[in-house]
Formats: structure tokens, C-alpha cells, sequence
């Protein structure tokens, strides 16, 4: 270990006691940083008998709660064939080692869209049916937690959320929550958590992981990834392997507009204490121009502004849905059955 420069120095000897645990002697030359997203943690890559690892140092501001609740559900997925293998994982010291996936992109899928589709219901399907992960609540639950949260402070103002706790009183009044029907969840399979490696596609970035509704993975997967109504069929059945009726497909856009909701507390509160300008307006992009915005770079990925503008979008996306002519009917369709 020649190179410990890219880790923090309170960090190093934790790392070198991990690295040593898991690989011995094993010589490592440099570590390379791979870009993560708003959970703050170090993800670096390096090489060991020439095979490629991925080292994760979790921010020290996660408690140790949390840390054991992600890594319990990264090896319980990477059991499953859902994560890449995990060759230690020490919440306490906040380090995990796992194999680096060299990914190609999903657009490169052989079987172009439809194969595509099919990968990710499998993936799906195979953290379903992991060991149960932990159970920390309902969905709604946690929402109403964390925008509870946010109305406490002033990031946004807490009179612009009053229309979302409305909207998500409405969902929660209509859609059946059963314990019992809860799955093991990623929480989180937006585009850059998911890898292809030519056959089938893994998960990483398990911090968000607990037992949830077994249509959130899919709902997330439908705002970026499968858009159209035949593809989110498609979607459904390759995970179910069943074709979904009207009140499972009307179940779907109300997960989805959750996790809109969900999305937006929870990087609106990873970025309290920033120095990003805490009112942007919540109507400043809609998905899709928020989209074009990082595609043409006039939002820069990984930065706190792109964050702030991502999380704006998803709270007024949230209400564009609640607020949609035929909203209440759908609610009614949920709530039936």
C-alpha cells in the first residue's frame, strides 16, 4: 500500500486493517476515486493479484444503525446475485470491500430496449427474493418523517411543503399498506447505482436498502429508465412473471409519485448545512428539462446545486401528479381490492 493519499488520515489505519484482513500481503499500488452520489461516502477502486476491487468508506456523520442496516442488505443481495460479491463489510469502522464491476451501459443491452427491461425485472426479482432486509416502518411513514423534518427548518420554506403533506395525506387515506406484502428493496435503482455487465445487471449503494412495497424499485425504475406504457408492462411481468392489471399498474403511479416525494426529502436534508442557496423555486425544472440540464452541462453531476435543483424538481413533481385531472379516481381504483 504505497498510496493511502486519497484517504482520509483518521481513516487509514481502519483501511489498512480491512485491506490486510481480506487480501493478506496482497500488493496495491494506488487507489483511483470513482464518482458517488449525495451519501458523501469515499468510493475508490484499486487492483490486487490482478483482479479489480471497489474500497467504500462510509461519511462518518452515518451512524452506526444505518451502516449496519446497509451492509446487512448489500450481503443479503449480493447472496442473491443482485450486488457484486462483498468481500468484507465492517459497519463499525465504516469500510467495505466488494469486486469492481466493469459495466457497459443498459442503452448497449443486445436485445436493445425489451432486453433491457427484462435485465432490470430480473434484478428486481432477484432482491425480492433475497433474506428479508430490515423493516423500518411503511413507506408513508418514513415520508412523513422526513418531511416533517423538513418543515422544522428553513430549507425550503416550510409554508412551499404544506401542499405535499397535503397530497401525501391523500395517497396515504387510499393505498392499502400490508406488512406482510413487503419485499427486500434497494430504494434507490436510479441509473447510476445500476451496472451491466454484458448479461445481467447488479445493484450498488445500499444505504438507502430496507423492506418496502414490492412496486417502489420498479416505480423508481419508470421516471428515468422505463418511460412508456409497454415498456413498464414489460417491466412488471419479467418481474412478477404475470401481466399486470389495471389496479397494479394504477398502484405503480402513486408508488411512483412517493418516491418523487421521497426523493426530494431525502436529498433536500443530505444537503442541510450547505452553502446552497435554499430557495430555487420548486417548479425550476420538470423531469425532463432537468434531464436536458445535465445532459447539455448546465447543471454539473455530483455537485450540491445539481442536487438541490434534482430535489426541487422532485417535490414539484410530486405535486403535478397529486394535482392531475383523474387523480382521485385513480386513488379510488388503488383503494379497491
Amino acid at each position: 500500500m504505497q498510496d493511502l493519499d486519497a484517504i482520509p488520515a483518521q481513516r487509514r489505519d481502519a483501511v489498512r486493517a480491512a485491506l490486510q484482513t481480506t487480501f493478506g500481503s496482497g500488493a496495491i499500488d494506488r487507489f483511483d476515486p470513482i464518482k458517488g452520489g449525495v451519501s458523501s461516502a469515499l468510493i475508490l477502486r484499486f487492483d490486487v493479484r490482478e483482479r479489480t476491487y471497489v474500497l467504500r468508506i462510509e461519511p462518518e456523520r452515518t451512524t452506526l444503525r444505518d451502516r449496519q442496516r446497509g451492509y446487512d442488505c448489500m450481503v443479503a443481495a449480493a447472496s442473491a446475485g443482485a450486488a457484486p460479491d462483498v468481500h468484507h463489510a465492517d459497519p463499525q469502522a465504516g469500510i467495505a470491500i466488494m469486486d469492481f464491476v466493469f459495466g457497459l451501459p443498459l442503452s448497449q443491452h443486445p436485445d436493445g430496449a425489451i432486453g433491457m427491461v427484462r435485465a432490470l425485472g430480473a434484478l428486481i426479482a432477484r432482491v425480492q427474493a433475497a433474506p428479508p432486509f430490515p423493516d423500518v416502518g411503511s413507506y408513508p411513514d418514513v415520508i412523513e418523517w422526513l418531511l416533517a423534518g423538513l418543515c422544522k427548518s428553513a430549507f425550503p420554506a416550510p409554508d412551499q411543503l404544506d401542499p405535499h403533506a397535503d397530497g401525501l395525506a391523500r395517497i396515504r387515506a387510499a393505498l392499502p399498506w400490508e406488512s406482510s406484502t413487503l419485499v427486500s428493496c434497494h430504494n434507490d435503482p436510479n441509473p447510476r447505482n445500476i451496472l451491466f455487465d454484458g448479461k445481467r445487471a447488479l445493484l450498488v449503494d445500499w444505504e438507502l436498502a430496507f423492506r418496502n412495497d414490492p412496486l417502489v424499485d420498479l416505480a423508481i425504475l419508470t421516471t428515468e429508465l422505463v418511460e412508456t406504457p409497454a415498456l413498464q408492462r414489460a417491466l412488471l411481468e419479467a418481474t412478477f412473471g404475470a401481466t399486470p392489471d389495471s389496479r397494479m399498474l394504477a398502484r405503480l403511479t402513486v408508488m411512483r409519485l412517493l418516491t418523487r416525494l421521497y426523493y426530494g426529502c431525502v436529498v433536500l436534508d443530505s444537503l442541510a448545512g450547505s452553502l446552497v442557496t435554499p430557495d430555487a423555486g420548486l417548479a425550476a425544472f420538470t423531469p425532463a428539462s432537468f434531464r436536458m440540464a445535465v445532459a447539455d452541462g448546465r447543471l454539473k453531476s455530483g455537485t450540491p446545486e445539481t442536487a438541490h435543483a434534482f430535489a426541487m424538481m422532485s417535490l414539484a413533481a410530486f405535486i403535478d401528479g397529486v394535482t392531475q385531472p383523474g387523480f382521485d379516481d385513480l386513488l379510488k381504483l388503488v383503494a379497491c381490492g
